[in-house]
Parts: structure tokens; C-alpha cells; sequence
């Protein structure tokens, strides 16, 4: 199952071939605030939709022998103590914590303390920052609750009766230290948050549980249960992704990950040093403007997505929505280099290799100093089915570029889990038994070092005149 942001979804994959045999989709809506910044979720809705997209499987749900969880990073579920929902969950973009944020970091040694010891700078989206925030705008819901949960683990523990998570989710909280691959007592105790309210962390391939008898759902009771993970660890599952490889996924913001044997660390808070869902970890960067911003361009041109042209002296930063990489909160989006003959498709292709060169700047804080200079990149995500996309990829990264037909990443790594308890195997290694990679290779083409120069140069003067405001 693949707990998201607006939908779940459910796969039953047979665990020989890796084949889908049958599939469900719910969907559950996500409220926001008065100030625009807020974003929310009933944890109850997650569960009656993942009831319904387990019904959409028909009798295949009723097979299924064993079962795993992903779900969106960084929520807060507060619990009551029978189990109940204390209030709506803070999603992962809910960023009225940034005030509490700053706090957290410069009372806890600064940035540098922080990567240190919990392998990320925390952004508003960590859960220690939204714990923070409730304890000060909402203290009557902080007394009322008795469990606190990430949305994977609740489901989890709806599914099992245990209250249990993994370290790849936990490494998103906040309050798990990669340095001890504990929790931090220190900072539950400067947040106020007492060890007992939250799950008991799983080793590696140790099972959750098993269903317990739930006559609403379509699962067999004693099916076993996995420990479940975050949605991009269970991404890097189901692409069974070795160390090294890169990752770049193209939605309405851009990601970059890899699997890495090196614990991360990074003080600038570009890179989250984020656990993966086995015993490596998995650095991870993120940009803001992606897709959506590009197709916002194209929009406002009045062009098709793909109706590009190549040439011209133009250079876009799309930051519609501000930056987070490179960190420009206060920026907008920025046209510079117009000429006489500079043409619409120049503008919009302009558009497209701003987003791209702040995903690969991001790449290479990414991958460590061992990964190979030529690696190919998988390109996944709803804009790497675009030609203009793999198209702009390929021309500045200079890289192949590689393409995985299958969709559904995250259900499937989740499913990649559940077998690999069931099997006593490497998650990974089923997953890359399944092929779940495989699709089109294009080779790599000269690097277009004239327009990723023009883009840096434009950059830099952008940054610097940010700091002087």
C-alpha cells in the first residue's frame, strides 16, 4: 500500500514474477488554513481509503501473505489513548512550524550540531518542528494525546495492534538520531515529548506484526506484516537501487536521491541525510518548482509543454513558489537575456533548464565522492514521460539517462518489502529480480556547458542580490 498526500493505493504483486495482479485507488482530501501555509489530513480517511482500494482487488487482497505500509514522510498523527485520531495530521507540507524550526536549531547548537548528530539541518517539514508548533498554538491537544505516530506507522498499527516504525521513516522525524540509530532523548526532552508516546523502531526485515481479525477489510487474518517505510525509501526499494545510482524524479517539485554506504551529514540543509529502509542510507535533495512551474511558463506563453526551441541567449529561474534548492525562500521567478530574436519556444525551453539545473546542482551534493562521474540517471516521475524533460536532462547532465516503464514505484517497493519478509531476501534484490527498472536507455550526448555557464553566472548574481536585501 502506498499511503500519499491525496490518494492510497493498493498492489497485489505476485512475489515470483513481480507481475501486478490487481489494483485499487482511493482518494482522501487534505484541508488547509485561513494563512495558505497549513495543510491536513483525518488520519481516519487514510484508513477508510485504504478499505476501498483493498475492495478494488477483489479476492486477490484475501491472498495476499504478506503486507507492507508506505506512507508520506514527516505527518504528526496524535493519538488518544483508545488509538483515536486526537486531530487532523500535520502533512509533510505544512510549513507553519518554520518559526519553531529556527528555534529548534539555534537552541540545539546551529546547523552544524544538527547534521552531525541527526544527519539533517530539520526543515518545517520534520515532525520535531510540528510537535513544537502544537505544544505552543494547541497545549490542549498536546495533553490529550498518548501515542504519537507517523502516517506509515498508524496505519501499521491499525493493520497489527502494535504500535512499531522503521528507520528510514523515523530518520524524517527529527528526533531520530543517525549518528546512534536511536532516538534522541536530549531533543524529545527539549521538545517535551516523552520516548513512551512514540513507536518501538523494528530492526532491519523484522515484521510489524501480523493482521489481527478486522472483518471490514479484505485482508486474511495472520497474514504477515511488514515494518513499512516512508514513501521515498520504499521509491528506492522498488527501483532496487544500489549505491550510487541516481535518482531524479520530475513532479510538481524535483528529487534527487541515491543509496549511499556513507552516513550523510550535511550542515547547509540542502541535503536531507534520510536513513533508507534497509542498513545504508539514503541523501536526498529537493527542489520546489518542478513540473508545475514549467507548465505555468508554458501557460503563460500560451504553448504546449513540449513546444520548445533550442538556441537563444535566454535564462529562467522558474522559482514561481521560491527555492528551497538552492535556498532562496524569498525569490520569484526571474527572465533574463531577451533579444530582439529570442522566440517563445526559446523562453519556455529557457524554463526548463533552469528547473533542471537546480536538480542536478542538487544531484551533485548527493552523491559522494565514490559514485561515477557518468553514471546513468533514472528518471522517473510523471515529467520523465516528457520529451522535453528527458530531452534537458540529457543535454546538461552530459549523462545516459534511463527510463523504468513501470509506474507505482512506491506500492511496489512496499510490495518488494512485504515479500522480502516473506522470503527471508534483499527487498532490493526482489525488486531488481522483478525488472522494475527496466525501459528505454538513451545514451548521453555533449553536455551543454555554454547554457549551464549562463545559467550559474545568472544564479550567482541572483544569490547575492537576495543576501544584500
Amino acid at each position: 500500500m502506498d499511503s500519499s498526500t491525496q490518494s492510497t493505493k493498493a498492489l497485489v504483486v505476485d512475489v515470483a514474477t513481480g507481475a501486478v495482479v490487481a489494483r485499487g485507488q482511493a482518494p482522501h482530501a487534505v484541508s488547509g488554513t485561513a494563512a495558505g501555509d497549513g495543510k491536513e489530513s483525518d488520519p481516519e480517511q487514510w484508513w477508510a481509503a485504504l478499505r476501498e482500494a483493498l475492495g478494488q482487488c477483489g479476492p486477490y487482497a484475501l491472498r495476499a501473505a504478506a503486507i507492507s505500509v508506505s506512507g508520506q514522510q514527516h505527518g504528526l498523527v496524535t493519538l488518544d489513548s483508545r488509538g483515536r485520531p486526537v486531530r487532523p495530521a500535520l502533512l509533510w507540507n505544512d510549513v507553519r512550524s518554520a518559526p519553531q524550526r529556527d528555534q529548534l536549531v539555534d537552541e540545539l547548537g546551529g546547523p552544524h550540531a544538527w547534521a552531525e548528530r541527526i544527519g539533517s539541518v530539520p526543515a518545517p517539514a520534520f515532525t520535531v518542528t510540528k510537535w513544537a508548533w502544537l505544544r505552543e498554538n494547541e497545549p490542549e491537544a498536546v495533553r490529550a494525546t498518548a501515542a504519537v505516530r507517523l502516517p506509515h506507522d498508524y496505519l501499521t498499527e491499525r493493520l497489527t495492534g502494535q504500535g512499531t516504525t522503521d528507520r528510514g521513516d523515523a530518520s524524517g522525524t527529527g528526533w531520530w538520531a543517525s549518528v546512534s540509530e536511536t532516538y534522541d532523548e536530549e531533543i524529545l526532552e527539549h521538545v517535551g515529548l516523552s520516548p513512551d508516546l512514540l513507536p518501538r523502531l523494528l530492526p532491519q526485515g523484522s515484521a510489524a506484526g501480523t493482521v489481527r481479525n478486522l472483518p471490514d477489510l479484505p485482508l486474511a487474518t495472520g497474514a504477515l506484516v511488514a515494518a513499512g517505510t516512508g514513501d521515498n525509501m520504499a521509491a528506492a526499494l522498488g527501483l532496487g537501487l544500489r549505491p550510487g545510482q541516481p535518482v531524479l524524479s520530475l513532479g510538481t517539485s524535483g528529487t534527487v536521491y541515491t543509496v549511499s554506504a556513507r552516513r550523510p551529514a550535511d550542515p547547509t540543509g540542502i541535503v536531507a541525510g534520510f536513513a533508507d529502509a534497509g542498513d545504508a542510507w539514503l541523501p536526498l535533495a529537493c527542489t520546489l518548482n518542478c513540473t508545475l512551474a514549467v507548465d505555468r511558463i508554458a501557460g503563460l506563453l500560451g504553448r504546449d509543454r513540449e513546444a520548445v526551441e533550442q538556441g537563444g541567449s535566454a535564462v529562467m529561474l522558474p522559482f514561481l513558489d521560491g527555492e528551497r534548492t538552492p535556498d532562496l525562500p524569498l525569490a520569484s521567478g526571474l527572465l533574463y537575456g531577451l533579444r530582439h530574436d529570442t522566440t517563445p519556444g526559446q523562453v519556455l525551453q529557457a524554463a526548463y533548464d533552469g528547473a533542471v539545473f537546480a536538480l542536478l546542482t542538487a544531484l551533485g551534493r548527493v552523491l559522494d565522492e565514490d559514485a561515477a562521474p557518468d553514471a546513468l540517471i533514472l528518471l522517473i516521475g510523471g515529467g520523465a514521460k516528457g520529451t522535453a524533460w528527458r530531452e534537458t536532462v540529457r543535454r546538461l547532465s552530459g549523462r545516459p539517462v534511463h527510463i523504468p516503464r513501470a509506474g507505482e514505484l512506491v506500492a511496489l517497493g512496499a510490495a518488494a518489502q512485504a515479500a522480502g519478509l516473506l522470503l527471508s531476501e534483499d527487498p532490493a534484490a526482489v525488486a531488481f529480480r522483478w525488472g522494475t527498472t527496466e525501459g528505454p536507455l538513451y545514451e548521453p550526448v555533449q553536455r551543454d556547458d555554454a547554457a549551464l555557464n549562463r545559467i550559474s553566472h545568472v544564479m550567482s548574481r541572483t544569490e547575492a542580490l537576495l543576501e544584500r536585501r
